[in-house]
C-alpha cells in the first residue's frame, strides 16, 4: 500500500477511536461507541498487515490463536469477573510493550542518520520497557487481588517509599550506560531495568488496599495506554501512538475523577495503604455507632415496598456476586407498573471496576433513564419512602460525612439514611473493602435483611406477586 493511503486509513481509524470513546461515555450511546471501536481496530489491523507484514501465514496463525482465546474468555467470563479480566488484559499490553522494546533494541542494525536520533530511539525503547514492565506485573497483582487469590489488605513494608525511590533511581542510573553504549549492544542493562521495574509494579499494587481497587484498574488502564504509545514510537507506527495516547489520557482522567469521588488524591492511592481484608470484622471508628441492629424478613421488606410511593435501589458488589440484578429489575418493573417511582442510584466507585454497576444493570435490561449517578439523586433521598441497599457498604457509610476519625472521612457517599426507611441486604455484619464499621446499620430507620441477596430478592418478588394475585 502507498504511504499516502496508509496515512489516510490510519487517520480514519484514529477518528473512529475518538468517536468510540465519545460513545462509551454514555449508556445510551455505548453500543454505537463499541461499533466505532471495532471498525477502527479492523481498519488498523488490515492496513498494518497489508503495509508492513510479509509472512501472512504466521500473522494469520497468531490472529487465529488470539481470537480463539479472546472469544472463549469473553463467552465464559461472568460479569462479576469482568474487573479481573480487564486487569489481566492490561498485563498483556504491558508484556507486549516489553517484548516489542527488547526486540526493537536487538533488531537495531542499520546506522541512524545522527547520534541524536539513535539516542532518541534508545530512550523510546527504555521508557517503553520501563512502563510496560510496571504495567505487566502491577496488572497481574491487581488480577490476583480482584480474583481473591491475593488478599485485599495492603502490604505495608517498612520503608516502602524509600524502597520505591531507590528502585526508580536504579532504573534511571541504568539508563546512563544503556544510552552510552552502541545501539543494540547493551541488552543487559535493559533486561535488568525491566526486572527492577517489574518489582516496582508488584510493590506498588501490593501496597494498595481493596478500597482503592476501582482506581487501580483505571490507573493500570492508563499505564497500558502509555505503554502502547511507547511501543508505537519504537515501531514508528503513528496509529499506535494515537491509540495509546487516547487510552492513556482517558484512563488518567478517569482515575482523577474516581479519586475525587473518594476524596483522595491520586498520589495517595499510588502510595497505597487504604483498605482491609474484605469480610473481616469492621474496625471501630470514633466512639462507635449508637443503637441496635434491627433484622427483618423478606416478607417485611415486601410490605414496605407495597406501601411505598417512591423507591431507590442502591446496588453494590454483593448484588453482582449473588447475580441478583435480574430479579431486582423484576421488582422494579412490578413497582413501576403500579406507579411507584423507582430509580437506581449509582456511586462512582461501586463494585470493583469503573462503571461496574452500570454494566450489570444494562445486562439486566434496566432502562437507562432510571439509573442515576450519585450527584443527580442524593438530594432526593429525603423525599424517598424506601431505599433498598443491595450488597453495598462503604458507599452508603454516613461516617464519611460526620466522623473525622473514619478512614473514609470526606468521601462523597449516597446519603440513603435520609430516606424514611432503609433496608440493607447483607450476608452479615462483616466490613466492606474499607474495613470500617458502618453506622448506617444502627440507625432507627434502617433494617437489616441478612442472607444471600438473590434468595432474598427472589423471596421479595414472590411475595409481591402473590399479593398482587390475591388482590385480583
Amino acid at each position: 500500500m502507498s504511504p499516502t493511503l496508509v496515512t489516510a486509513a490510519y487517520l480514519v481509524a484514529g477518528v473512529l477511536f475518538i468517536l468510540s470513546l465519545s460513545g462509551l461515555s454514555g449508556q445510551q450511546t455505548a453500543s454505537r461507541g463499541n461499533a466505532y471501536g471495532i471498525a477502527g481496530m479492523l481498519i488498523a489491523v488490515v492496513v498494518t498487515a497489508l503495509s508492513q507484514v510479509h509472512n501472512f501465514g504466521l500473522l494469520a496463525g497468531a490472529i487465529a490463536v488470539g481470537a480463539l482465546v479472546g472469544a472463549v474468555l469473553a463467552a465464559r467470563v461472568a460479569m462479576t469477573s469482568m474487573p479481573e479480566l480487564v486487569a489481566i488484559l492490561h498485563s498483556f499490553v504491558g508484556l507486549a510493550a516489553v517484548l516489542v522494546g527488547v526486540a526493537s533494541y536487538l533488531g537495531t542494525t542499520a546506522p541512524f542518520p545522527s547520534h541524536a536520533e539513535a539516542v532518541i530511539h534508545e530512550l523510546e525503547v527504555y521508557v517503553g520497557v520501563f512502563v510496560g514492565a510496571i504495567t505487566f506485573t502491577g496488572s497481574v497483582i491487581a488480577f490476583g487481588k480482584l480474583r481473591g487469590s491475593i488478599g485485599s489488605k495492603p502490604l505495608l513494608l517498612p520503608g516502602r517509599h524509600v524502597m520505591n525511590a531507590v528502585m526508580v533511581l536504579a532504573c534511571v542510573g541504568l539508563a546512563v550506560p544503556f544510552l552510552s553504549a552502541a545501539p543494540g549492544s547493551d541488552v543487559r542493562s535493559l533486561v535488568i531495568m525491566a526486572g527492577i521495574a517489574g518489582v516496582i509494579g508488584v510493590h506498588l499494587v501490593m501496597a494498595i488496599g481493596g478500597a482503592d481497587m476501582p482506581v487501580v484498574v483505571s490507573m493500570l488502564n492508563s499505564y497500558s495506554g502509555w505503554a502502547a504509545a511507547a511501543a508505537g514510537f519504537m515501531l514508528g507506527n503513528a496509529l499506535l501512538i494515537i491509540t495509546g495516547a487516547l487510552v492513556g489520557s482517558s484512563g488518567a482522567l478517569l482515575s482523577i475523577i474516581m479519586c475525587r469521588a473518594m476524596n483522595r488524591s491520586f498520589v495517595s492511592v499510588i502510595l497505597g495503604g487504604f483498605g482491609a481484608v474484605e469480610g473481616a470484622a469492621p474496625k471501630k471508628s470514633g466512639d462507635g455507632p449508637a443503637g441496635e441492629v434491627v433484622s427483618v424478613t423478606a416478607h417485611d421488606t415486601a410490605d414496605l415496598l407495597k406501601n411505598a410511593k417512591s423507591v431507590v435501589i442502591v446496588p453494590g458488589y454483593g448484588m453482582a456476586v449473588a447475580h441478583a440484578q435480574y430479579p431486582v429489575y423484576e421488582i422494579a418493573k412490578w413497582l413501576g407498573e403500579r406507579r411507584v417511582a423507582v430509580r437506581f442510584a449509582i456511586h462512582p466507585v461501586a463494585g470493583r471496576l469503573p462503571g461496574h454497576m452500570n454494566v450489570l444493570l444494562a445486562e439486566a435490561k434496566v432502562p437507562y433513564d432510571i439509573v442515576l449517578e450519585m450527584e443527580a439523586i442524593n438530594d432526593d433521598f429525603p423525599k424517598t419512602d424506601v431505599v433498598l441497599v443491595i450488597g453495598a457498604n462503604d458507599i452508603v457509610n454516613p461516617g464519611a460525612l460526620d466522623d473525622k476519625s473514619s478512614p473514609i472521612y470526606g468521601m462523597p457517599v449516597l446519603e440513603v439514611w435520609k430516606a424514611k426507611a432503609v433496608v440493607v441486604m447483607k450476608r452479615g455484619m462483616a466490613s466492606g473493602y474499607a474495613g470500617v464499621e458502618n453506622p448506617l446499620f444502627f440507625k432507627e430507620n434502617t433494617k437489616m435483611l441478612f442472607g444471600d441477596a438473590k434468595k432474598n430478592v427472589d423471596a421479595i418478588l414472590t411475595d409481591l406477586r402473590a399479593a398482587a394475585a390475591a388482590a385480583e
